[in-house]
């Protein structure tokens, strides 16, 4: 299971990097939008996430809001979270559950 929880991981930062170089050419809101599809879907962080309950996919998630208001890996991404109406991720779990 943490090879297959690396594999999504890795997958996520490869996105979240790519969205990082193009974020000064497009708007918030159009990142926004990216980030929900290529991290969220599209990685399957939503997919049978209360299978992966108690892997360490906060950091993911984290991640993915920081380029959608340009946050540095220093500040921190509660806010953002709670801006984006994104649940963390055992929120997300226990409500799926």
């Amino acid at each position: 299971m943490k090879e297959h929880v690396a594999k999504i991981a890795a997958a996520c930062f490869y996105h979240i990097r790519r969205l990082r170089q193009t974020r000064r050419r497009i708007g918030q809101e159009v990142t926004q939008h990216l980030v929900l599809a290529f991290i969220m879907s599209m990685s399957r962080l939503d997919y049978c996430n209360s299978v992966l309950a108690g892997l360490p996919l906060q950091r993911v998630e984290n991640a993915a809001a920081r380029p959608v208001f340009g946050l540095s890996h220093s500040d921190h991404v509660t806010p953002t979270l709670i801006q984006l109406h994104w649940l963390p991720v055992s929120y997300r779990i226990k409500f799926k559950l």
